[in-house]
């Protein structure tokens, strides 16, 4: 990964859109597949092309769905898509190919683009946020009872909801912030967010949604189509 001088740090707001993944546990590339009247992939980026908070976007995708990626993009014509690149074997991987692609930014978000639901409130909130930290993710408060088994599947004790947050994303970051974690650590990461938190930087929980989904299997596909309905 290539430093960055001071002066290559100017200001404005980065997107990188992660769709690189196998979609293993789906069975299919699901971020093409039909949401409502577009493909999953496209929510994400025509959310970030209308975000005035929004100046550049780089769309991260692996080697099986570059063709379809391109041609996506050739369909929607998004003018904030900066650039496609290749992404890695691993999420991290993906993720410095997306940042090394996008200089010049003084902040980044992260976002995966499983999750199509992102809206102008949770981009907001994320600049917002990542102003008194320099990094930030969405949460929403963890609704189930969460216990803790020991390896025979014995309940050992019950934590507490108070203190636990499911987290999503995008993940917003200050640039200088988020290219030293990546520059520092290579280790399997499924959230950029604990790269920070082990350089010593506290990360700011801001307001996510219920409605930012990750669609992961075809049962969170199913929920994504009846979310989708409230849009068209």
């Amino acid at each position: 990964m290539r430093n960055r001088s001071p002066e290559e740090i100017n200001s404005g707001a980065g997107a990188i859109i992660l769709a690189a993944g196998s979609s293993r546990r789906f069975g299919e590339d699901k971020l093409f597949l039909p949401l409502g009247d577009k493909p999953v992939l496209a929510w994400s980026l025509d959310m970030f092309e209308r975000s005035p908070a929004i100046d550049a976007m780089i769309l991260v995708l692996n080697e099986n769905n570059w063709e379809a990626g391109h041609k996506l993009s050739e369909r929607y014509k998004w003018t904030k898509l900066k650039h496609i690149c290749h992404g890695g074997p691993r999420r991290q991987d993906s993720v410095k190919a997306g940042i090394d692609s996008l200089s010049g930014y003084s902040v980044l978000f992260i976002h995966d683009g499983a999750r199509p639901f992102v809206s102008e409130d949770i981009i907001n909130s994320g600049l917002e946020a990542v102003s008194q930290t320099g990094a930030a993710v969405p949460a929403v408060s963890v609704k189930d009872t969460i216990k803790v088994s020991n390896g025979n599947n014995i309940v050992e004790h019950t934590l507490s909801r108070d203190t636990l947050w499911s987290i999503q994303t995008p993940q917003v970051f200050r640039s200088d912030i988020i290219v030293r974690a990546y520059e520092q650590n290579d280790e399997e990461v499924t959230d950029d967010a604990s790269l920070v938190e082990k350089m010593g930087y506290k990360v700011k929980l801001f307001c996510g949604s219920y409605s930012n989904i990750k669609i992961t299997t075809s049962d969170d596909m199913e929920l994504a189509q009846n979310i989708a309905r409230k849009f068209y």
